[in-house]
């Protein structure tokens, strides 16, 4: 029995050879995209699943009343760890960690690596697979490091890296007591070697107590604690230590780890529904919608060719065939077809993989080796057969022999029928994405397309790294004695960042009840003519010429406007114990993210406590080549900070970056509306080859009767034109509504415009026209002897 079953497939299979292709074509691509979009989804929602106390692993948030609204961030006080230890006994352990960027030297081997400071209980908290070394001592001792097996190797190559010495930043030596296995991709850590909390000997913030705000903070409740116990103590826990926190009516409260990577986005009152979460459900959406795509092309044309079966459903039924035998046999075929697809999808996934994740940033693979793998692709396969052949299987199967042994099965042509209905679905779906692709990409131009407020041309920053700072005189004298820049600054973070904000701070004529949060931006002289930056009032900061200007101010537009000053030059600002003086307005610029307005931004002059220099900004000759000026700047670098390598980044490729993100979903967006495109268009392809096939002798007494190869073709295409208007119809609305929700997130938006729907729905009618034209032409060419011969 089962080698007739598939003796019959084969031949089903082999006569049909153009529908099968078709069939097996488009439920591969749907599959394979269902697939890869289901790896992305996988790795989102594994992010850090696999760490052994993952249930009990909890991150320490801050939430403030702020300028109306409650404000969340997470990051604390230093002080927080040490004082959720002592306070709540709920709390197993608490850990900081902090960047930790450095040279690290073993001999003549010198490397730069991104590290991460973290206190002695980290490795026991989070469950990174130790190579070697206790990950109860590993970070004990203050000389201590743990280093990944990757950087190990890299340092020391096939020796044995235990208990050797690392001199990192060419100042300390420390010793190795552990190494990592490589971080796996899906943890929100990214660090190369580890360094004990207590090595820490200075840095920005932590000498500002329970005011400083910059510590990630981690705890990890004791077994059998819940959740909302230890919730309850935190809260207020900052107000016992402060009284800021406690006029501010400051708290504090702990999000647990499975919440991290895919929520983590906050709005008055609590958890939004923002957050990646948001679009691991449209992505899971749009998989299924491709997967269901491709199953409509299989029940299209399976129920188009029903005429083609009809009589072997009668003469079976008549001999005694069940319909239940015959229901398994049509299923039974689509698991089959479904089967040959799915090896074709996985050999589109393996080709894809690479590109896919250069496009989502990721490192997805398919494991062969996992037998759940092998489990989950049965099952993908065995639902895709069951949902692809449902229904063919009971339309095939319905057929009564006495109607199709007489040849009366057949319907008049419905004004509604379930292949015009799936037609249907199948264009609203591809309408809708090509619509939201649009708009991505619109609001992607227009946010790139703002003025950014300074001049991004050939300006190049520089990281204060070994003696930079110690040398920084000796540097820029050269490097504009040199002609190799025009002017050369110092700031404490790239022009594209922001490392510092606050309130409270004081000015005549202040608002009591105003509570504004400032950008803080340090700068040394020259930062105006640097970066470009454009001065209404007053001027650039000039130490040579004004010794004060180490105390002095510039201020933006939106920080004049909250300040209310009418001549603002000369007023001061208090800020962290320190009495700055306005030297200059300048109009805003964008310090963060250019879908959101400008901020008020503070530029202190170099007598700040609070922030130190880290970076070098230069603004290179314009007159000489870029590569010329990046060879003499090397030469420069390296002959005043030999030890570390020269690592330039210019300023318009950092700003670039910060579209990624949209970038990237609009790529997705496309891809997926070209896949959605192409499946639609397979099944509309075979659609009309069956059209053209059983309305051939029709085409033939019309061209006998004088119609013209047009009109024919209209005649023929007009059909699936109107199926293709009505999709347009009902994606319009839906796809307005998804893009009004989503641009929602961007207080910088585009707005949405009618031409968007007009060239989507041109574009679909075009698309459908092309997919069923060449059928239509071809059925219209043949000369109607050959197609009346028969009558």
């Amino acid at each position: 029995m089962i080698r007739n079953f598939f003796k019959v497939v084969c031949r089903n299979l082999w006569r049909n050879k153009g529908f099968s292709a078709i069939n097996i074509t488009g439920l591969a691509v749907g599959m394979a995209a269902a697939i890869l979009i289901l790896l992305w989804i996988q790795d989102e929602r594994s992010y850090d699943g696999f760490h052994a106390n993952k249930d009990r692993i909890y991150e320490v948030w801050n939430r403030v009343p702020f300028e109306g609204e409650l404000s969340y961030w997470n990051t604390v006080s230093a002080l927080t760890a040490r004082a959720v230890e002592k306070d709540l006994p709920e709390v197993e352990r608490a850990v900081r960690v902090g960047p930790s960027s450095g040279l690290l030297s073993v001999g003549d081997k010198k490397l730069i690596k991104s590290g991460m400071l973290a206190d002695t209980g980290f490795l026991q908290m989070f469950t990174f697979p130790m190579l070697k070394g206790n990950p109860i001592t590993a970070l004990n001792d203050v000389h201590s490091v743990v280093l990944t097996e990757r950087t190990a190797k890299s340092l020391f190559g096939n020796e044995d890296a235990m208990g050797k010495i690392i001199k990192i930043e060419n100042k300390d030596n420390f010793t190795v007591t552990g190494i990592l296995k490589d971080l796996p991709g899906n943890t929100r850590f990214d660090f190369e070697y580890l360094l004990p909390m207590s090595s820490l000997k200075y840095r920005e913030g932590t000498d500002l107590g329970w005011s400083d705000n910059s510590t990630p903070t981690y705890v990890m409740l004791k077994p059998n604690v819940s959740y909302a116990s230890a919730d309850a103590k935190i809260k207020e826990l900052k107000q016992h230590y402060s009284d800021e926190a406690k006029t501010m009516k400051w708290e504090m409260f702990i999000y647990p780890l499975d919440r991290w990577r895919l929520y983590s986005s906050f709005s008055n009152g609590g958890e939004d529904n923002g957050g990646r979460s948001t679009f691991v459900k449209i992505f899971g959406i749009i998989a299924g919608l491709i997967l269901l795509i491709a199953c409509i092309n299989f029940m299209n044309l399976s129920t188009a060719r029903s005429e083609k079966r009809a009589k072997e459903v009668g003469i079976r039924k008549v001999v005694g065939a069940q319909k239940s035998s015959l229901i398994s046999q049509f299923i039974g075929e689509s698991v089959f077809i479904a089967f040959l697809a799915g090896m074709v999808a996985i050999l589109i996934v393996q080709l894809s993989l690479p590109a896919y994740n250069q496009l989502t940033d990721k490192k997805l693979f398919l494991d062969f080796s996992n037998v759940y793998t092998w489990m989950a692709f049965i099952g993908f396969i065995l639902f895709t057969g069951l949902l692809a052949g449902s229904y063919p299987a009971f339309f095939l199967s319905s057929f009564q022999p006495v109607k199709v042994l007489k040849g009366t099965f057949k319907k008049a042509n419905a004004l509604v029928t379930p292949r015009k209905v799936l037609v249907v679905l199948q264009f609203t779906f591809a309408t809708v994405l090509i619509i939201c692709t649009i708009i991505v990409k619109q609001q992607i131009d227009y946010a790139r397309e703002r003025e950014t407020g300074y001049n991004k041309d050939n300006l190049v920053y520089h990281f204060m790294t070994g003696d930079i700072s110690k040398n920084y005189t000796l540097i820029k004298n050269e490097l504009l004695e040199s002609g190799v820049a025009k002017s050369v600054t110092r700031t404490n973070s790239p022009l594209t960042e922001r490392w510092s904000n606050g309130w409270g701070q004081k000015w005549e004529g202040k608002d009591p009840n105003d509570k504004t949060s400032f950008d803080r931006y340090l700068a040394d002289e020259g930062l105006g003519a640097t970066a470009g930056l454009q001065f209404i009032e007053g001027r650039d900061f000039d130490l040579k010429k004004y010794p004060t200007d180490s105390s002095a101010l510039i201020v933006n537009e939106s920080s004049l406007k909250v300040m209310k000053f009418k001549d603002p030059i000369g007023k001061v600002v208090s800020d962290l114990g320190v009495d700055w003086h306005i030297v200059g307005v300048i109009k805003d610029f964008i310090l963060t993210s250019p879908y959101e307005p400008t901020r008020p931004i503070l530029i202190c002059g170099a007598k700040s406590s609070f922030m130190t220099f880290k970076v070098v900004q230069i603004k290179l000759n314009g007159d000489y080549a870029t590569a010329k000026n990046l060879e003499k700047m090397e030469s420069i670098f390296r002959k005043y900070n030999p030890d570390y390598p020269f690592e330039y980044k210019f300023i318009d490729e950092a700003y670039a970056r910060k579209f990624e993100n949209e970038q990237r979903q609009g790529t997705l967006a496309a891809l997926f509306a070209g896949l959605t495109i192409f499946i639609s268009c397979l099944g509309l392809f075979g659609l009309a080859t069956y059209m053209a096939e059983s309305r051939i002798k029709e085409v033939g007494v019309r061209k006998v009767l004088g119609a013209s190869v047009a009109g024919i073709t209209a005649l023929l295409a007009k059909d699936f034109v109107k199926l293709v208007i009505i999709s347009f119809v009902i994606a319009a609305p839906l796809s307005y509504w998804t893009m009004y929700k989503w641009l929602q997130y961007y207080e910088y938006r585009v707005a949405i415009h009618w031409w968007v729907f007009a060239v989507a729905c041109i574009l679909s009618v075009v698309i459908a026209v092309a997919t069923v034209s060449y059928q239509a032409i071809k059925a219209a060419l043949i000369n109607p002897v050959i197609s009346l011969r028969k009558e």
